[in-house]
């Protein structure tokens, strides 16, 4: 089933775990990039079942999902349209998400662009944060206390605001959209990322090029520095992002423009190389980011806030 939008085309595809929606913008024609939203979030392009807009509640006794049956649900999706090989960027949940599908279908992602992603199992801390977020879902749907919370996991204390700072606009945006969510189908999501595995020991078989965006503030800072370190350095790049949450799509967009540019750069240039059969020792010496040498022994990180001249910071580390 497909319903034609005026910024692109929705699609339902029915897998083997059940209806997932779908839209799809630009030019088919182009190589395609995937993302998948963090709990309660919708990105219009892949969402978790039951995180469309005006969804309907999820039946009680449709079986609760595993992190992996949404793993296999996004290779599902890509088989729907004849996509070989994608990029895929995912937020938080929605990162771990894509990054288990890159570990068990590794052929098929060209590159990650994970924000505040997850690896590991969650922390005792976590798993308790989350139940009490579990059973508010279950018994009171999306109140306001969930609200409250889900912004904290989303957004940096400044952009919240308090009595004398107002709310952001992707804040107020942010609000909207969690007012449209069916309580019970949020919470089959985060039963899926509260049972989640450590995927840590697999980060290095991966194939393809990583960039991870962490905000300074974000509750799962820790998380996506530990994961970062699991990378094969050769092939990844971490961008921190001062004075941020964990959504730095939301919260500081621009943060992410010439880093995405390097990073999608450096993947054409190695697609390039694979067409004109270089030899096997450029491929693999290739850095994600175009004229950094040296950043295969040590890795890539860079910070930045709002003052900040990323495109220097780039070409100054390491001998850009």
């Amino acid at each position: 089933m497909e319903t034609a939008s005026l910024s692109g085309k929705d699609y339902a595809i029915e897998t083997c775990s059940g209806l997932v929606s779908v839209s799809v913008y630009g030019d088919q024609d182009k190589p395609a990039l995937v993302t998948y939203p963090d709990l309660a979030l919708n990105h219009k392009y892949l969402v978790p079942p039951g995180h469309e807009l005006r969804a309907a509640t999820i039946c009680p006794d449709d079986p609760l999902l595993s992190v992996d049956d949404l793993a296999d649900q996004v290779a599902e999706v890509l088989n729907y349209f004849g996509l070989e090989a994608v990029m895929c960027m995912g937020v938080t949940a929605g990162a771990y998400i894509l990054t288990l599908f890159a570990m068990k279908y590794r052929q098929r992602v060209l590159g990650l662009i994970l924000i505040s992603p997850l690896c590991n199992a969650p922390s005792w801390t976590e798993w308790l944060y989350n139940k009490v977020l579990s059973n508010l879902l279950y018994y009171y749907g999306m109140c306001g206390v969930v609200k409250e919370l889900l912004l904290k996991r989303y957004f940096s204390k400044e952009a919240r605001g308090s009595a004398q700072v107002p709310e952001s606009d992707a804040v107020l945006a942010c609000k909207r959209l969690l007012d449209e969510r069916q309580g019970l189908n949020v919470w089959r999501f985060l039963e899926a990322i509260n049972g989640r595995q450590d995927i840590s020991d697999g980060l290095r078989k991966l194939l393809c090029r990583s960039l991870v965006f962490v905000g300074e503030n974000s509750l799962f800072h820790f998380e996506s520095l530990d994961m970062t370190s699991g990378l094969d350095r050769r092939y990844s790049a971490l961008v921190e992002v001062q004075a941020c949450g964990s959504m730095v799509t939301q919260e500081q967009p621009h943060a992410m423009l010439i880093p995405m540019e390097y990073f999608l750069t450096g993947i054409q240039n190695v697609q390039a190389a694979e067409v004109k059969c270089e030899s096997k020792k450029y491929f693999e010496s290739d850095f994600p980011f175009p004229g950094a040498p040296h950043t295969r022994k040590h890795g890539l990180e860079v910070k930045t806030n709002k003052n900040t001249n990323i495109s220097r910071a780039l070409k100054e580390m390491d001998g850009w």
